[in-house]
């Protein structure tokens, strides 16, 4: 399939949406497979519970296959789209968007690339053997990696920002949405892929780079979440959303869960690193704070698009949008953060028992989630023949 001149960079959220999902997979692993001496799961714990023959065997070679699955979707997508965005960038759509409302839709670019390089991670985590032995020569690796990432989607960002505030050209009849969070979006996953090392790294030096650039990049996006909902949010009031950029009401849910991660992160970095004992009861606070923002943008924009008759336009219908892969995201991201949330602020406060009935009877509506998501992905794929 040819886009060319349909194209549109929004188009890089179906690569973004099988990364995420990848990463989704991967959460089975992370907190029902015992790790006690890596933060996180790693071939060396996940091949010998893969060869128990128990339940915990068959939740590992499921996990596994998904994360193979949806990492080469992530890079097939990824290929294909960035082929399709050289081609754009050579035509006359790509100069008007370059002065309107959508140049902020670019940012959709180093979002995804920064998901590949979380991917990569997770891949190299699982399948590789003793990779964790020299994870701290592979630390100053990844933080060049975002940093990268990180200074492409600050220039297009900048880039936009400068040309609306010397122009005042910003179209607010046609941000009736909150299709402009895309930037914060990006900023986010950024901010927590800094937040990985600073957590994880027991060299004091890449520790601290990884803890700046986390706080950088959260600060920017924090800062932007207070103007951009305001000014997303007013203008619905006044000219009430589009059909078309109804997903755009669950941006909101992945931010949340990047940034809920990303200090998550600092926390355990402050623990490690830097003599601040880590106050168990503070994940409690913070994941229940994240988790019930999500749930209410969630319902909201469900009873939004429901009403609107999005899902029967644009999923189910052969009416085709590229918005329409921004649904996957937020699926992949109220999945990731219940795991965590049930995981690091209950089992880890002792208020359910990891493996009790409790545990995993709160682990099903976050594992519907996820199933749901997995079906709109693969009908959304097969609709647009990628």
């Amino acid at each position: 399939m040819i886009l060319r001149e349909k194209f549109s960079p929004t188009c890089f959220l179906a690569a973004l949406g099988a990364g995420g999902l990848s990463v989704s997979f991967f959460m089975y692993l992370m907190f029902l497979v015992p790790h006690p001496k890596t933060p996180l799961a790693t071939f060396d714990y996940v091949y010998p519970a893969l060869l128990k023959g128990d339940w915990l065997s068959f939740v590992v070679g499921f996990s596994l296959v998904f994360i193979l699955v949806f990492a080469f979707f992530h890079f097939k997508l990824l290929i294909f789209n960035s082929k399709q965005f050289l081609m754009y960038k050579k035509s006359e759509n790509y100069e008007k968007l370059l002065g309107s409302n959508a140049e902020i839709t670019l940012m959709a670019i180093p979002l995804t690339f920064a998901m590949t390089i979380n991917v990569f991670f997770v891949l190299g985590a699982v399948f590789v053997p003793g990779l964790w032995d020299i994870v701290e020569y592979l630390f100053p690796f990844a933080l060049i990696g975002f940093l990268v990432v990180g200074f492409y989607a600050l220039k297009i960002f900048f880039n936009f920002f400068a040309r609306v505030i010397i122009s005042g050209n910003f179209n607010f009849e046609q941000n009736n949405n909150l299709s402009q969070m895309i930037s914060i979006f990006a900023l986010s996953m950024v901010a927590v892929g800094f937040a990985a090392p600073a957590a994880m790294s027991h060299n004091l030096t890449v520790n601290a780079i990884g803890f700046f650039g986390a706080i950088f990049f959260a600060s920017i996006a924090l800062l932007l979440i207070f103007i951009k909902l305001t000014m997303g949010i007013k203008n619905m009031f006044q000219s009430g959303i589009s059909v078309e950029a109804a997903p755009s009401l669950w941006i909101i849910i992945p931010i949340l869960t990047l940034l809920g991660i990303t200090f998550v992160r600092l926390s355990f970095g402050l623990d490690h690193n830097f003599n601040t004992p880590l106050n168990k009861s503070s994940l409690f606070l913070l994941t229940s704070f994240v988790l019930s923002l999500q749930i209410i943008f969630g319902v909201l924009g469900y009873i939004v698009m429901k009403k609107l008759g999005y899902f029967e336009k644009y999923i189910h219908s052969e009416e085709k949008s590229a918005v329409s892969f921004a649904l996957i995201c937020p699926g992949v991201a109220f999945m990731v953060f219940g795991m965590f949330f049930i995981n690091l602020g209950l089992t880890y406060n002792d208020i359910i028992s990891k493996y009790s009935i409790a545990y995993f009877v709160l682990m099903i509506p976050f594992m519907f989630i996820q199933y749901k998501t997995v079906l709109y992905f693969f009908k959304l794929n097969k609709k647009f023949a990628f």
